[in-house]
């Protein structure tokens, strides 16, 4: 197979740097791997290699997923390596786009991968894991040249407790690097007020949820977008609310718009901005979208 390098900084900077930039600033914590896979690897880079000229019948990468077709729909589904599972990064692939893609390393674990590495004598067999798109997972060179509006910590009630340095520099769930003396009762994030420019912390118990609202939830088989569809399938999966979340139990109901998510049990620090993944039983990834707003627990 022929080697080529196709240069997608500019598409980089523009569609996961910037939208970073962007969400963050909103009060929302967004996760840029979702937006690199779907706009970036599986879109910028095929649409160059075929405007390059390179022929290709199918697209393969090193992700660990597997896939599956049922009724001529076909899904994700998680990895062999339930500890190296990526399939909360990719699933808005819809189906047209996984019928021309592979995943070889989806039915391997990490260390069998490192093994056939090593029997082939690849350097890449002993490199170690990277963990985050930026170094470290320091964002804050991110926002050098942002403004980024200093503002106010209040709690619940509205009462000023102190100063913040900027929304970016800020996620829910949040205790270390507040930048307040809390006293005995530990104080965590609970919101980011974009609007007020406000950071607002509370106690732990402040960050469960009951549920969560997602606008824009897409379903992988197109024919579950009605409310109909939804109630007559009384439709349940298994949440996920961040990569390294355990999928709970949860109930869909389909809103005006988007998608209410309705956890069994109540879930701790649902961030606006990350992404909710509802698998089936099975590991099937049965649709997904962007988190608007947590519903709290009462």
């Amino acid at each position: 197979i022929e080697y080529h390098v196709l240069d997608l900084s500019e598409e980089y900077e523009k569609h996961v740097i910037e939208y970073f930039r962007k969400e963050y600033k909103e009060g929302r914590t967004p996760n840029p791997c979702v937006i690199c896979n779907r706009e970036l690897k599986f879109g910028f880079l095929v649409d160059h290699a075929h405007k390059a000229g390179i022929a290709f019948n199918f697209f393969a990468t090193g992700h660990y997923a597997r896939k599956e077709t049922r009724e001529g729909i076909t899904f994700l589904k998680t990895a062999a390596d339930a500890a190296k599972d990526q399939t909360y990064f990719l699933y808005g692939l819809e189906s047209s786009r996984l019928e021309k893609i592979l995943f070889p390393l989806g039915a391997m674990t990490k260390s069998e991968v490192r093994s056939l590495a090593r029997e082939h004598g690849l350097e890449v067999a002993d490199k170690p894991e990277s963990q985050d798109f930026v170094a470290g997972g320091d964002y804050a060179p991110l926002f050098e040249n942002a403004e980024t509006a200093p503002g106010d910590i209040v709690d619940t009630a509205g009462k000023v407790l102190g100063k913040h340095r900027g929304l970016p520099f800020y996620t829910i769930g949040q205790r270390r690097g507040i930048g307040l003396s809390t006293g005995p009762t530990p104080l965590y994030v609970l919101g980011l007020d974009a609007k007020a420019n406000r950071v607002i912390v509370g106690p732990n118990a402040g960050l469960f949820s009951s549920g969560l609202i997602s606008g824009n939830f897409t379903f992988q088989d197109t024919r579950m977008a009605t409310a109909e569809a939804v109630s007559a399938t009384l439709l349940r999966g298994m949440a996920k609310i961040r990569q390294n979340h355990k999928p709970v139990p949860s109930t869909v109901t389909k809103i005006e718009k988007g998608v209410r998510v309705e956890f069994d049990i109540f879930q701790r620090a649902v961030a606006p901005g990350q992404s909710i993944v509802l698998y089936s039983n099975e590991g099937l990834v049965l649709g997904g979208g962007i988190i608007d707003r947590a519903v709290p627990a009462e």
